[in-house]
């Protein structure tokens, strides 16, 4: 079954690029390369490669505003919907991609309902809401353990200000567990009941993101950059803030300081061996600086 979004000639595919000033380039994909499931999306013969060591371009998205974020809640692996104003964020986004000629050859999130939406509404304002998405529970939040649900300024109101920044910037320091009959424990969610229990979390620090998301990067999305494609990837604060740590090679130290607007797209685009040549968030920048310092603010309690 063909999924489209490009033509056959000579044994190559050819999509649709990239376009800058109005600019579109043809890109020849590596077929071998792509990985969607079980069914191939291009009916081409295999073995093509690409042009020019030309990688697709990336585009990193958090999640629109959620009705936990709203409420300054911890949220992590907890399931809830977007926002009003996240909702407004998602569609806003695609509309800003689009604006600056974007468009994309596959797309990728969680199973959490919050980014599921965001790129569904980020690519329905794109006009591609058929791209093929590809769902993975890797792409999760971090998962925040027994502060699941607890209100952040409240928090740090009992904890202390530098105790609650550990538990929620720190590399290496997991908050306190769930039990595993917790309904804030993975295993009880019917969503992922076919991944081996011992996989799933009962709470995590972003070293243990990173462990699950960079992996995971490399394997699906990293094929599908050399194959010339452009790829969305639309998930959460923590599992971005995983994959930013890796590409853009910020310190165990200056990670914590590191804060992800939701709902503003961050665009890179990456030589051959994946060094960056440019990277930028897509926007109102200024806006885009008071998102980010009121990231920043979620937990002090004044």
């Amino acid at each position: 079954m063909c999924c489209g979004g490009g033509h056959q000639s000579g044994g190559i595919v050819r999509i649709r690029g990239l376009r800058l000033d109005n600019n579109f380039r043809s890109r020849k994909v590596d077929t071998t390369t792509l990985n969607f499931g079980d069914e191939p999306c291009f009916a081409v013969p295999m073995g093509s490669a690409y042009d020019e060591n030309v990688l697709g371009k990336l585009v990193l998205l958090r999640h629109g505003q959620s009705t936990w974020n709203e409420l300054n809640l911890f949220t992590g692996w907890h399931d809830v919907p977007l926002s009003a104003q996240g909702l407004e964020e998602a569609a806003a986004a695609g509309t800003v991609m689009a604006e600056a000629g974007l468009s994309f050859d596959v797309a990728h999130t969680s199973l959490l309902t919050r980014a599921v939406m965001t790129c569904h509404l980020a690519l329905n304002g794109m006009g591609q809401v058929w791209l093929p998405v590809q769902r993975h529970w890797k792409w999760n939040e971090r998962h925040y353990g027994a502060l699941q649900g607890l209100d952040k300024k409240a928090t740090t109101e009992q904890h202390g200000e530098a105790q609650t920044k550990v538990w929620r910037r720190s590399f290496d320091v997991p908050p306190p567990p769930v039990d595993s009959s917790s309904p804030e424990h993975p295993a009880t969610d019917s969503r992922y009941r076919f991944i081996d229990p011992a996989l799933l979390p009962a709470t995590e620090c972003l070293k243990d993101v990173v462990e699950r998301v960079v992996p995971h990067f490399h394997e699906t999305v990293v094929p599908q950059l050399r194959a010339g494609m452009n790829v969305l990837i639309a998930a959460h604060g923590n599992s971005l803030r995983a994959l930013v740590m890796a590409l853009e090679g910020i310190s165990e130290a200056d990670i914590a300081e590191l804060n992800i607007p939701t709902g503003v797209p961050r665009l890179y685009a990456l030589s051959d061996s994946l060094q960056i040549e440019n990277v930028s968030y897509l926007g109102d920048q200024e806006k885009i600086r008071a998102a980010i310092e009121g990231v920043a603010n979620q937990a002090k309690s004044h």
